[in-house]
């Protein structure tokens, strides 16, 4: 049984269960609900135990669960003793890379984890928003007639992670048509800030960027795989702003784009956090770092969100990177 303690827990307190409790992106929910002094109780569960302290928050009473999604048992146990009116399912196998060299975990670890959950949610009556996190990388390669990219886009994957994702949205429309369950989808472009993993572009460059900024060699390479794919890179902290608002603004059944509507080349990124170091660096491109097939350019369009919900973007491409830059400085 899952009790809260807190000291501010109140019978209308917002119930949330957070998949993927562990990531970078819950971790920036919780602080959201902080530092707007939303009252909370927040059940997490992840494979993987949370490295980060989520006990002290003053608005935000949490407990955490090691749980695997694909347990069907567990997660019954779970959702029917906490009984969440917010699923923020952010539970995946997120890395595009990782997706190509296993493409059967990276599906596993994203379709059949939500069906899982939205099947376990529908059996037991369950009355809860849930919020399914997609990618941008449903789109695919488009051509720049195709930009920015709405909503109503076709979707045409080139990697395993695509696929699942599409899979996930997918099953999303078939649960809401046919059960009438209250599913709000996304389609998340890039996000980036602090505490995201190296496994992930931006703060691989950083790790990188910052070791050779301490390094008195004259000549400071970095080494990448093809720079000049185009990215709409969203600061992480107006990714979970988007959440909590589609908890409370967006649409049942309803997909959104989370993104900038603007581009940024990862050469850009690398030469905006070189000057942010004042450093001057080259970089050269490994051959095993290159994807098998890649999206060349995605951009989106944010007008759906901005129009249901009020949101917009707040962080320019320079504040996260600096962000990001410090987070690993400081590590």
């Amino acid at each position: 049984m899952f009790t809260f303690a807190h000291p501010n827990t109140t019978m209308s307190n917002e119930k949330y269960l957070i998949t993927g409790f562990s990531g970078f992106v819950s971790r920036h929910f919780l602080i959201y609900l902080e530092e707007n002094k939303i009252s909370s109780d927040v059940l997490g569960i992840d494979i993987n135990q949370a490295d980060f302290d989520f006990l002290n928050f003053k608005f935000v009473s949490c407990n955490f669960q090691k749980t695997d999604l694909l347990n069907k048992t567990e997660v019954e146990k779970i959702i029917s003793e906490f009984k969440p009116n917010h699923v923020l399912h952010l539970a995946s196998n997120s890395s595009v890379a990782m997706s190509w060299k296993k493409p059967v975990e990276s599906f596993t670890n994203n379709t059949t984890i939500f069906l899982n959950l939205i099947e376990t949610i529908r059996l037991l009556n369950i009355n809860c928003r849930i919020l399914s996190i997609g990618s941008s990388e449903e789109y695919g390669n488009v051509s720049a007639d195709d930009l920015p990219l709405k909503e109503e886009h076709n979707l045409q994957p080139v990697s395993p992670y695509g696929v699942a994702r599409v899979s996930q949205e997918m099953l999303s429309k078939v649960y809401v048509e046919s059960y009438g369950m209250d599913i709000v989808m996304t389609r998340s472009f890039n996000h980036i800030g602090r505490f995201q993993k190296d496994i992930f572009v931006i703060p691989s460059f950083a790790k990188q960027l910052i070791a050779l900024s301490k390094n008195n060699s004259e000549v400071k390479e970095l080494t990448t795989g093809d720079t000049s794919i185009i990215r709409d890179f969203v600061d992480v902290r107006d990714v979970v702003h988007a959440y909590y608002l589609l908890f409370k603004k967006g649409i049942k059944g309803q997909l959104y784009n989370i993104c900038t509507g603007k581009g940024t080349s990862l050469n850009q990124a690398i030469q905006i956090m070189a000057s942010i170091l004042k450093i001057k660096v080259t970089h050269h491109s490994d051959v095993s770092l290159v994807r098998p097939n890649d999206n060349k350019i995605i951009i989106g369009s944010n007008e759906k969100i901005k129009k249901d919900t009020g949101w917009q973007s707040s962080y320019t491409i320079e504040q996260s990177l600096t962000d990001v830059l410090n987070d690993y400085s400081e590590k």
